[in-house]
């Protein structure tokens, strides 16, 4: 089953028209797209995605602590992309990816860094949500889905259930998937049974196995599978119909997760956008929730 990505078969007219495929990363990803990469080269390319202003100026050496990996294996992913070796593939990169080394990070201590980071994310998620047709097309995906299975496991446990709090204030059946073990199949094939047609998927590192299973068997029973991770380059992204990448920080001693958050929160909106009744939904809370005394005000 072929997968859409926000860089990938969705994007390939907003490459002429200032898409996301005109940013730094967005070209990067273009270049990797179509190949088979192992999990180690996958590493490699979603460092250089993340690093896209400064990978044009990188050894070989200075790539390979960049992603953890060895010197060889930056050699061998730049040989199973086409190219005769990692010097050829930095001077294509220095002509499709023309931009300025990143500023130095200053006096910024660890902390600061960690911030500096997001905030990066931040901005490479905003020029993938330039070319806005992959969000909508997950929030025609999500909306049309009667019920709505929500997974999310492990680290990712509390994006599914932010969406999910929210998403049941205006979708009729969202199942929120948190939990795994043996009954989490049983939960899907109750979806199934109900009606539902697609799965929305937060999927984060460290990428738990059940959950790479979880996706491929709600593929193998029918259902369009809609993943946010951390990279297009994710485990997940063989079992993922439409994967929507948003990058997590890693300068600290447990991930930072704030562009798949927000990211969730624009699926919501194109969520609501294809719901004819979420406004009128939303306003029936607010009433209810006034008469309840729910909120302080």
């Amino acid at each position: 089953m072929s997968v859409d990505r926000v860089t990938g078969a969705d994007s390939a007219e907003g490459a002429a028209s200032g898409g996301a495929t005109d940013s730094p990363a967005g070209r990067l990803q273009a270049l990797f797209e179509g190949h088979r990469l192992t999990p180690t080269q996958r590493r490699i390319a979603h460092s250089m995605v993340r690093r896209a202003a400064d990978v044009p100026f990188l050894s070989s050496v200075e790539l390979a602590e960049l992603a953890g990996v060895s010197q060889p294996s930056v050699t061998r992913f730049a040989v199973a992309l086409g190219f005769d070796g990692y010097p050829a593939l930095r001077r294509h990169l220095r002509e499709v990816v023309p931009v300025e080394p990143a500023a130095e990070a200053g006096v910024f201590n660890e902390y600061q860094q960690a911030v500096e980071a997001e905030i990066e994310n931040l901005r490479h998620l905003a020029e993938l949500l330039a070319d806005p047709r992959p969000v909508q097309r997950a929030g025609r995906i999500l909306a049309a889905s009667r019920p709505l299975p929500v997974l999310g496991l492990r680290a990712a446990a509390s994006q599914a259930y932010g969406f999910s709090y929210f998403a049941a204030k205006v979708h009729p059946d969202v199942r929120l998937l948190d939990e795994g073990g043996t009954m989490i199949q049983d939960r899907i094939d109750a979806a199934v049974r109900a009606g539902a047609s697609a799965l929305l998927c937060f999927a984060l590192p460290r990428h738990p196995r059940e959950v790479v299973d979880t996706l491929a068997y709600a593929q193998d029973v029918g259902l369009t599978t809609v993943t946010v991770a951390d990279s297009a380059f994710a485990p997940v992204a063989k079992h993922s119909d439409l994967l929507l990448p948003a990058a997590v920080g890693t300068g600290l001693a447990f991930d930072t997760a704030c562009a798949p958050m927000l990211l969730g929160r624009v699926l919501l909106e194109a969520l609501c956008d294809d719901l004819p009744d979420a406004q009128a939904r939303l306003e029936e809370f607010d009433t209810k929730a006034a008469a309840r005394g729910l909120f302080v005000e």
